[in-house]
């Protein structure tokens, strides 16, 4: 085959660039409540767009894992796109109409698919072309949704300025679609000859297989933990920089933008270490340093040291998004990599759980603590139970990383 492994990366950044658009949605918010009829809490933005389009995803991705290793990622990236634009163009429709089940049904669920189905696309097909260096290659892909963030968000901005939240939703409609077509025409099948790995579980066990192993159970509240506690902050991240440090709404924004880059950043910095250091090593870092990270937060905000505090929040982000990254490799060294796409679907189920799990910690305890405050009191502390909340989880994190072993015996 004349294909050079190295558009297939290219293609999985595309179709990454547009689905991670998602994680700029809260920059929509404001303009499609202001562009709709007064609704209640649960009926209007982020519940009924960016919340339930991460459950979404992990539901269509541990749903479709088995068809998109059957199709193929090209296949399967191109169904990405047409869900993904479609979601966008049918949020439009539902502005420009005045009828938020039409958003939700856009946004929430038509996109929430799209991204489930594009985000485990390009994995299994990734593995297969790099088996010597699979942290590396999906980290290049799964860096592309974090930079979808970036790009996204001022993407958004710009375009509602200039024609308005529904017209936006439909011109990013056209865009997503081009880019992630273009990408997935660049998504091909490996050849046999990037598929000889000397592993004794090369082959790998089957999804069903996987998911009856305590080695799935393990990595599967890994990755739950390690989102809870990332996207915990990355929910409260602008109100926590007001509250702890004074910081107005647009200096927050612009700290906002830079930790997408840095989460987009880590996939591919972890991802890369750990084919040195070992996916097990790897992810024993996160937890450990998050943990002393999460406890040393509130100490920071109480001395008001704006850039150690700053230090700690980007470098979270670099392992959340690493976490992201490196789990598909863990996957494959554990359980093969004939149907890793399909396993890492089932997986990303704890993405949907700790899509609400993680903002209903911080975002709940946090309002408790403001509640309670006396007029005009510092905010310093408002934090701090919830920090604590999630930095016991995340030493939970530890204790199941290190009860990971390999699977006792190969499966032919």
């Amino acid at each position: 085959m004349s294909t050079s492994r190295w558009t297939i990366p290219l293609g999985a950044v595309l179709v990454h660039l547009g689905i991670g658009s998602v994680y700029a949605w809260s920059t929509l918010n404001r303009p499609i409540i202001a562009a709709l009829p007064p609704q209640p809490w649960w009926g209007s933005p982020p519940y009924t767009t960016f919340t339930a389009a991460l459950v979404l995803l992990g539901l269509s991705a541990a749903i479709m894992g088995p068809w998109v290793e059957r199709r193929g990622a090209q296949v399967a990236a191109k169904t990405s796109a047409i869900f993904f634009a479609s979601g966008l163009a049918l949020g439009g429709m539902g502005l420009l109409w005045q009828l938020p089940l039409l958003l939700f049904l856009g946004l929430g669920i038509l996109c929430g698919i799209g991204c489930g189905i594009g985000y485990i696309a390009p994995v299994s097909t990734l593995v297969k072309w790099f088996p010597e260096r699979r942290g590396m290659a999906t980290g290049f892909a799964i860096m592309g949704f974090g930079g979808g963030a970036f790009l996204g968000g001022y993407a958004n901005a710009f375009l509602i300025e200039q024609i308005g939240v529904a017209k936006a939703l439909f011109a990013l409609s056209g865009v997503y679609f081009l880019l992630m077509w273009t990408g997935a025409q660049l998504l091909h099948p490996a050849p046999e000859i990037h598929r000889g790995v000397n592993r004794p579980a090369a082959e790998g066990l089957t999804r069903r297989e996987a998911l009856r192993t305590p080695q799935f159970v393990l990595l599967w509240g890994m990755l739950c933990v390690n989102v809870t506690a990332g996207i915990g902050i990355l929910a409260q991240a602008s109100p926590m920089m007001q509250d702890l440090f004074g910081r107005t709404p647009k200096q927050a924004a612009a700290v906002v933008a830079i930790i997408s880059l840095f989460n987009a950043g880590g996939r591919l910095l972890w991802s890369s270490a750990s084919d040195f250091l070992g996916r097990r090593v790897t992810y024993l870092i996160f937890f450990v340093v998050q943990l002393a990270l999460f406890l040393l937060i509130p100490r920071f905000a109480q001395a008001g040291a704006w850039w150690p505090f700053l230090a700690c929040l980007l470098t979270v982000f670099t392992m959340y998004g690493g976490g992201f990254a490196t789990m598909p490799a863990f996957l494959a060294d554990l359980f093969g990599s004939r149907n890793v796409g399909a396993i890492h679907g089932a997986v990303l189920t704890a993405w949907s759980v700790a899509a609400v799990t993680g903002p209903v910690i911080i975002t709940e305890l946090s309002d408790r603590a403001r509640a309670a405050l006396a007029p005009g009191a510092p905010r310093v502390h408002i934090y701090d139970q919830p920090l604590m909340l999630l930095a016991g989880l995340l030493a939970v994190g530890l204790l199941l990383t290190l009860a990971v072993k390999p699977l006792k015996k190969a499966v032919p």
